[in-house]
């Protein structure tokens, strides 16, 4: 039987000798098999640890959270034996947003901060937002904004069965973006990254830009080919450029 620890952390042992861990963030309606294989792009001594959220793939059974908060509450009450080697977030879509106010909290709780943030897909979240309730219309339509995305592929939108069971966690998901209330606090002291995608109509390169008043240290800006899930088509230089500016910084 699996502990919390390894139930919101896959792959992260305590006793690992990395030098580094990284943490990976879902974006709304995904799960740890997101990140299934980006081990293969790093050295040995960096640990992946994709974040599994209740709701989802090995914890499918359980609830999904429908705030912020709630998320971030639980997660940084259990990660706390994984921070003594230091440590990377990344996160695309609502992932940049957990990994972002995760990382705040960590810094309000524990006293420390990742070592490098990297947030994909979303908008800084300082900016003004029109508030879409997405989560809250009926189930065509809620269909055909999942269509627009282009995150859900048409096979599965097009299995009622199985949006049956996938319905609560999308919708959960978008609860949890829509109802989300920035709080203006310091910067962080950490470098971070922000990634876009090209083709990308709802995140623009600005908005991405904007991310910078968020740091008091380094920031850098990479654009991708490819929509809002530029990520699923881009793996290898993503990574690539994960490593590079893991170790621009480190250097």
């Amino acid at each position: 039987m699996k502990s919390a620890l390894q139930s919101w952390f896959l792959n992260a042992n305590e006793q690992s000798n990395a030098n580094s861990r990284l943490f990976c963030f879902p974006y709304a309606g995904g799960g740890a098999s997101i990140f299934r294989g980006w081990t293969q792009y790093f050295p040995n001594d960096i640990e992946v640890c994709p974040v599994q959220l209740p709701g989802r793939e090995s914890r499918v059974l359980e609830s999904p959270m429908i705030s912020l908060s709630q998320i971030v509450k639980a997660i940084v009450g259990e990660i706390k034996p994984l921070l003594h080697t230091p440590f990377v977030f990344f996160g695309h879509s609502m992932g940049a947003l957990i990994a972002y106010e995760t990382a705040r909290e960590i810094g309000r709780v524990y006293g420390k901060h990742p070592a490098h943030l990297f947030v994909s897909g979303r908008s800084s979240p300082q900016l003004p937002s029109i508030k879409k309730k997405l989560h809250q219309l009926p189930e065509d339509e809620f269909k055909s904004e999942l269509r627009r995305l282009n995150g859900t592929p048409e096979a599965v939108l097009q299995n009622d069965d199985l949006m049956q069971l996938l319905m609560p966690r999308l919708r959960a998901d978008f609860e949890v973006c829509e109802t989300y209330s920035y709080i203006q606090d310091l910067p962080l002291p950490c470098p971070i990254s922000a990634f876009g995608g090209k083709g990308d109509h709802d995140v623009s390169s600005a908005s991405l830009a904007a991310w910078k008043e968020q740091t008091r240290s380094a920031f850098f800006l990479h654009m991708f080919d490819g929509d809002h899930f530029f990520l699923q088509s881009n793996q290898e230089s993503i990574m690539q450029t994960v490593l590079r500016d893991m170790y621009y910084h480190a250097n």
